[in-house]
């Protein structure tokens, strides 16, 4: 296969993982909103790097890892759906900064690692990788340097994503003010909480 052809694939690849709503499009809409587009993109940049970690797993088929997953994937369950709920919390009763004093608020890199870790606790994801994967025609071995350009696509089809939600969620920032900044995080709170419940009982099954 064409390496550019591959490439393509791979970032149809790595959009398709990241675009449906999940926990972390919560916590990039918040973030953006709360912190500005740095924040938003740090935390996309953080489930970008998860999405490709899996990404490479189920690109190069290493059926030890893949199978580690599997095993483990109610304890990763549990434990992600523990930190969901924790930050849920967390997020619900925090209270936003004033968006007059927002001009400083900084990206850190609490933001990455949030979102990372949720990702990364998400065993079903390399699964979701292999399944997309094979809908694409992209599931049979290939020499090395093929497949890391296809690990590459799905990085830049992942932050891909996370750039046009950050850029769509920072149009509208503006139109926020200090009640529904509040609201927001408790929205995104309850949200964040309800996913860990989910993943939480998934894991307890």
């Amino acid at each position: 296969m064409h390496a550019i052809n591959l490439f393509l694939r791979g970032i149809a690849a790595g959009f398709a993982i990241s675009a449906p709503v999940g926990p972390v499009n919560v916590l990039c809409v918040s973030r953006t909103i709360t912190k500005g587009w740095r924040a938003g993109i740090v935390s996309g940049f953080g489930a970008a790097s998860a999405d490709t970690f899996y990404g490479a797993i189920a690109g190069f088929s290493i059926s030890i890892v893949i199978g580690f997953l599997i095993r483990e994937q109610s304890k990763l369950r549990l434990f992600g759906g523990i930190l969901l709920v924790l930050l849920g919390f967390w997020y619900y009763f925090k209270r936003p900064e004033s968006l007059s004093k927002q001009g400083a608020a900084r990206a850190d890199h609490s933001d990455f690692v949030t979102t990372f870790l949720l990702n990364l606790t998400n065993p079903t994801t390399v699964l979701s990788f292999l399944a997309v994967l094979a809908v694409l025609g992209l599931s049979e071995h290939r020499p090395a340097w093929l497949t890391l350009i296809m690990v590459g696509g799905i990085f830049t089809g992942s932050m891909g994503w996370w750039l046009i939600l950050t850029g769509i969620t920072n149009h509208f920032r503006e139109r926020f003010n200090d009640r529904a900044m509040l609201w927001m995080n408790r929205i995104g709170g309850i949200a964040i909480g309800a996913f860990g419940v989910v993943m939480f009982l998934l894991g307890s099954r």
